[in-house]
């Protein structure tokens, strides 16, 4: 980001003094200094994001502008399913939806969220690929789809509170449903808002000017209702939510059929469809849509109290035999009271209530095939 201030090899997001102002605890992510815990510790922050409202500094993500010059947004949309092996053409104004880039072997370049503004398309990526997903971008377009990265900061409120803490600001925020985008007005500044999040709790994600960042943050933070939280407890609420993290359960070696993300691939985009492929990967990925595939990511619950981390292997047995999969995340999850994990497996060992075995520092420790998510979703419909 452009605004971002440089401390040897990390930055800073406009919110750095803000977290260090209220205890921040900061560690490098993504090549940004950013706030893991505050001093409530990540097990209470989880909850209190659960059953209030917590407030996140997500800066470090890129927001990036689609436009066609001719001032067709159709233009844009269809260039883009280009990339997306979703229906951009069809976001109408005022929503967004999940997607990915694909490369030529199926594989997942970045997840996403794509906006419909009415006059632009914007995205929302990874911080951690997000100069490479704009040189991805600006490599396959045409030239009359123009690319532009956002300068602006991102925050995220997230929790059952959180709609009742931000519609103390623009009472607008009380009339978005899941999904839903807008354009609100917080403390006089033009804030482009969606309803969404990756918590797995109601909540919104707020794109403001970072000379504004600060001002806003403070005043949702005076709220009763929220408490900062950091990077942590982001991870804890995510997985338990059976979201995936590009680099640890989603990239270039897993496809979408594999991830479990084929609801996120519209009729219309599949075999027989209207714009059926005509993205890259097409192959392999209608392929798998069609036929299956050999491996899947499940939901896991290790069996007693301790985690079961990402890079262990997964066996069958408890005694021999080659492995049959790998945890790719996994962690305690506050609100289910115990260890969560999630990550791939053979396809004949991917049903709930299967059996399994991961390999803790030398020992093979049970655990079972879940349904994901762990915990119900809050989202509102």
């Amino acid at each position: 980001m452009a605004d971002a201030a440089e401390n040897g090899d990390q930055q800073r997001t406009p919110l750095y003094d803000f977290h260090i102002e209220n205890g921040a605890r900061m560690v490098g992510f993504a090549g940004y200094e950013m706030p893991v815990q505050y001093p409530r510790g990540i097990l209470k922050e989880h909850l209190q994001t659960r059953s209030m409202a917590g407030l996140f500094d997500i800066s470090h993500m890129g927001q990036l502008s689609i436009v066609a010059q001719s001032g067709d947004l159709d233009e844009a949309k269809l260039a883009l399913e280009a990339l997306i092996p979703v229906d951009i053409l069809g976001i109408q104004p005022g929503r967004q939806r999940y997607g990915f880039f694909t490369d030529e072997n199926g594989g997942i370049r970045d997840d996403l969220m794509v906006a419909n503004f009415g006059d632009r398309l914007v995205l929302i990526v990874n911080a951690a690929n997000k100069a490479a997903d704009e040189a991805h971008l600006k490599q396959h377009l045409p030239s009359g789809v123009v690319v532009e990265k956002v300068d602006r900061a991102l925050i995220a409120l997230q929790g059952p509170k959180a709609e009742a803490a931000l519609a103390r600001l623009d009472a607008d925020c009380a009339s978005m449903r899941f999904m839903d985008v807008k354009s609100l007005k917080l403390l006089g500044e033009d804030c482009p808002v969606s309803r969404s999040g990756y918590t797995g709790e109601d909540g919104y994600e707020i794109s403001v000017p970072n000379e504004a960042a600060a001002r806003i943050a403070h005043a949702l933070l005076g709220m009763d209702e929220v408490e900062a939280i950091g990077l942590g407890a982001r991870d804890s609420l995510r997985l338990e939510a059976g979201l995936c993290l590009h680099g640890s359960d989603i990239d270039k070696t897993t496809t979408p059929s594999e991830a479990q993300l084929n609801w996120a691939i519209q009729k219309v985009r599949r075999d027989a469809g209207a714009r059926s492929g005509g993205f890259l990967g097409e192959n392999v990925i209608l392929q798998q849509v069609r036929d299956g595939v050999r491996r899947k990511r499940v939901g896991l619950r290790p069996e007693g109290r301790a985690p079961v981390r990402g890079g262990a292997q997964i066996y069958a047995s408890e005694a021999d035999g080659a492995a049959i999969g790998e945890v790719t995340s996994g962690g305690f999850g506050p609100s289910v009271g115990g260890p969560v994990a999630m990550g791939y497996v053979g396809t004949a060992y991917s049903e709930p209530g299967t059996r399994l075995f991961a390999d803790v520092r030398g020992k093979r420790l049970p655990l079972d095939v879940s349904k994901l998510p762990f915990v119900a979703l809050g989202f509102k419909r």
